[in-house]
């Protein structure tokens, strides 16, 4: 027979089918409790906040008592949503919950209010796109707050990204590949990155672990560490040098100077030494060739349908932006050649009143 669980105790099933449980007494604050009733980690924090007092028992535990933001982020990191999140999407909201943590860890979650995020985020307005990816993760905390019984609303609800000026990694123009392709010659491994990143539109995560296990019948095909997107790619006739003038002896094509596959961000670092090389300007990155790539591609009239098979885009939106800005090229040669049609007629206008 199942014992009754302590006095104050309430327990439910969440939607991924997990038991939750909680302390409510009226006048105290409601704290989420670990484990099952009557086991010891259970007790030891009910006996806590029957006293109103943290849970002091074990190692660690007074950076994660129940109901605070500490508490809260581990229990995302525990649940179904974060653990089915691909490696490196979980390991870019670590890198900002664990920051919010550090900071507020000791706060309780029910007593967060809309003006506290807001405070939060407008100490971060001089770095607006850290500020965004903030709001972006307490955004996310907040709705498994309200999904696991911490807090009853989400009080980030209506709060809006800062402005950032800026639209992200600068794309690569012609002349700075050309620029690039004369300082990097076919047969290097700075050229081989470039060729990689450009005449594949994909991410550096992707870039580092393509090989030669990837390409059957002229044709590379991966999956996409970020989206799970597998896409498939016939090789570019400038990518498929670039891959024959290197030796045959390695599956990975892109390898360190000790001969082993890069890690994406000593490739980031990697690449923009060869940059520095090629003195070309600062702010150019492997992700401003995705950018370029697509960039490529509408100016050739491509549809957003064919654009997002080829890059892997899942945003419309997105793919879109690269649509409008080629459509917008296109327009502004017409008229230019519209002014040059004009300035030449009345030239011979000119000419033949002054032979009349």
């Amino acid at each position: 027979m199942m014992r009754k669980p302590p006095k104050y105790c309430q327990g439910f099933l969440d939607r991924h089918g997990s038991a939750r449980w909680y302390f409510r007494r009226p006048g105290f604050d409601r704290v989420a409790l670990p484990g099952l009733p009557w086991s010891p980690a259970f007790m030891s924090a009910y006996e806590a906040a029957a006293k109103g007092e943290p849970n002091k028992a074990g190692a660690g535990a007074a950076k994660t008592v129940p109901g605070t933001v500490a508490a809260l982020v581990a229990s995302y990191y525990r649940s179904a949503e974060y653990q089915n999140l691909k490696p490196i999407t979980q390991r870019t909201y670590r890198s900002t919950m664990e920051p919010f943590r550090a900071q507020h860890g000791d706060k309780t979650v029910a007593k967060l209010k809309r003006e506290h995020v807001k405070a939060i985020i407008a100490k971060l307005a001089d770095r607006p796109a850290v500020a965004n990816n903030w709001l972006k993760a307490i955004k996310i905390l907040m709705r498994h707050a309200v999904d696991a019984g911490m807090r009853p609303d989400d009080p980030t609800l209506g709060i809006k990204k800062l402005r950032t000026g800026s639209s992200g990694y600068r794309t690569w123009t012609e002349t700075e590949i050309e620029a690039y392709h004369a300082r990097h010659l076919v047969g290097s491994r700075a050229r081989l990155a470039l060729d990689l990143l450009l005449y594949t539109g994909q991410r550096r995560a992707d870039v580092v672990r393509m090989g030669r296990q990837h390409v059957r019948d002229g044709v590379l095909t991966i999956r996409q560490s970020k989206t799970g997107t597998e896409v498939e790619l016939p090789l570019h006739p400038a990518l498929r040098a670039s891959l024959e003038a290197l030796p045959q002896m390695n599956m990975t094509f892109l390898l360190t100077e000790y001969g082993k596959p890069f890690a994406v961000a000593g490739f980031g670092n990697w690449f923009r030494d060869r940059v520095v090389e090629a003195k070309l300007p600062d702010g150019l990155s492997a992700h401003g060739l995705r950018k370029a790539a697509c960039r490529r591609l509408a100016e050739l009239g491509c549809s957003a349908p064919q654009i997002m098979a080829y890059s892997g885009h899942k945003n419309l939106k997105e793919v879109q932006t690269y649509i409008e800005g080629a459509n917008r090229l296109g327009l502004a040669r017409q008229a230019l050649q519209m002014q040059l049609d004009a300035d030449e007629n009345r030239t011979r206008i000119v000419k033949l009143a002054s032979e009349v």
